[in-house]
């Protein structure tokens, strides 16, 4: 069924030239309208319900993790590796998304999960019990230091 329709909605085609593991460049033209629309709710979901830092990791892994699907080292012992660490930063992945697909867009207009790390009572910047704006004056001072030290250096 999402093949159908993000077919009918031209979603899923790349059209790429790609470098072969053998050392020679080719051209691929790939068809996946079902699995870009999976593909699409499934990272947005990820954006609720995985921690930044373990979500800048997993991203900084993927590219290693590509090329040896890609190269067919599947059972490898690096890919086992991979695979656990891919493995555990999808534990709290879960929910739902609202798509819309239009002329070979497809776009989350909704999400919700009951792993969300996002509350919009504490994604404020007003008063709460989560975050004192006095905090961010440290912040900024502390964040900024070593450019100040940069700077200072410079000048001698």
């Amino acid at each position: 069924r999402l093949n159908r329709l993000g077919g009918d909605n031209g979603i899923g085609r790349l059209d790429m030239v790609e470098n072969r593991f053998v050392g020679m460049k080719s051209r691929g033209v790939y068809e996946t309208p079902g699995g870009t629309i999976l593909r699409t709710a499934h990272r947005d979901l990820e954006t609720i319900t995985m921690d930044r830092e373990v979500l800048r990791i997993r991203d900084s892994l993927v590219p290693r993790y590509s090329e040896l699907i890609y190269n067919g080292f599947w059972f490898s012992p690096e890919m086992a590796l991979l695979q656990k660490t891919m493995d555990e930063t999808q534990q709290t992945v879960n929910g739902t998304v609202r798509l819309k697909l239009y002329k070979g867009n497809c776009i989350p207009v909704g999400r919700k999960s009951d792993n969300s790390l996002y509350h919009e009572s504490f994604a404020t910047f007003e008063e709460d019990e989560v975050y004192n704006q006095a905090d961010a004056t440290g912040f900024i001072k502390l964040n900024s230091l070593r450019l100040q030290i940069q700077a200072l250096s410079r000048k001698k």
